[in-house]
């Protein structure tokens, strides 16, 4: 159920902005047309309020900056770039208690956001919850500790825990910075991550492709392909109720989106839910009046399921 020499080939067509029209690549079992962040136009474009939202933070307006990211959220809360955004936002106007619920959000929708865990670490400690702050410290000394010297994140973690001991222990005042990851990137830059996890993605090497992804999703934020290939990684990886969860938030964002919907089908069909599956399905063809490859594709699996 795999097409990626096909869509592999169309790799120098893809137009290289997430503004245009959706990037249609590959990962077997289906295609990418999604496009505009949402076809069904709700009050507010979580992919474009996100990118205004870093765009203010680079400007040091942060007051407009939390109204961008609350309108992202009010599409997307469970992305966590937008929630650590919000409380770093608050943060770099000195309030501390309005950032912590944002930035325990993001940590609780993304446990290895290294900037969010110690961001929140120090807002602990700011606002005199001694035992919450040595706990969050605890969290990073535990993922340096597994990290050892090996991993991709071992600097990053390492300055975060002597932040927050710095902070902690030694009373040192803190700077809140945006990180480099956020919106620092070019477009050229930042679509080459986009298109480098698809590749991955084509090339089965679904782990690698996550890493991409997920900087990706810093960069773009809660745009509905990202979403629909996290969730189609981790479906490859047999990590199916995640894999759910990441269609179910690219569908929040963009209710239409022919891939989602088309590879959230394919899930039902591996995990046994055929009415599911068929009601993908009829999504799909009530929205391709003409026909598209996303319900030729999704038919095809639960015909060849209903034969097994």
């Amino acid at each position: 159920m795999q097409r990626s020499t096909k869509l592999l080939a169309m790799g120098s067509a893809i137009a290289l902005s997430f503004s245009a029209a959706g990037l249609q690549a590959a990962g077997g079992g289906g295609g990418m047309s999604g496009g505009s962040p949402s076809q069904s136009a709700p009050r507010y474009d979580a992919v474009a309020e996100y990118q205004a939202g870093i765009a203010y933070l680079k400007a040091d307006n942060f007051k407009d900056a939390v109204k961008s990211f609350k309108r992202s959220l009010s599409v997307a809360p469970k992305n966590a770039n937008a929630q650590y955004l919000l409380g770093f936002s608050y943060l770099k106007m000195g309030d501390h208690k309005k950032a912590k619920n944002p930035l325990e959000k993001a940590v609780k929708y993304n446990a290895d956001l290294i900037d969010a865990h110690r961001d929140l670490a120090i807002t602990y400690h700011k606002l005199g919850d001694a035992e919450k702050a040595n706990a969050a410290l605890g969290t990073l000394t535990e993922k340096q500790t597994a990290c050892g010297d090996g991993c991709a994140q071992k600097d990053q973690l390492s300055s975060a825990v002597s932040a927050v001991q710095n902070a902690i222990i030694g009373g040192e005042q803190t700077s809140f910075i945006l990180p480099h990851s956020y919106g620092m990137s070019d477009r050229e830059t930042s679509d080459a991550v986009y298109l480098s996890a698809v590749s991955l993605i084509n090339e089965r090497r679904y782990e690698a492709a996550l890493s991409e992804l997920e900087q990706a999703g810093k960069e773009f934020g809660p745009h509905p392909d990202v979403l629909t290939y996290v969730g189609f990684a981790n479906r490859k990886l047999k990590r199916f109720d995640i894999a759910e969860d990441y269609y179910q938030r690219a569908l929040a964002v963009a209710p239409d989106h022919l891939g989602a919907i088309e590879y959230y089908g394919e899930l039902k069909v591996e995990k046994g839910d055929m009415v599911g599956a068929e009601h993908h399905l009829a999504r799909l063809e009530k929205l391709c009046a003409f026909g598209c490859y996303e319900a030729e594709e999704l038919r095809r699996w639960i015909t060849e399921a209903k034969r097994s």
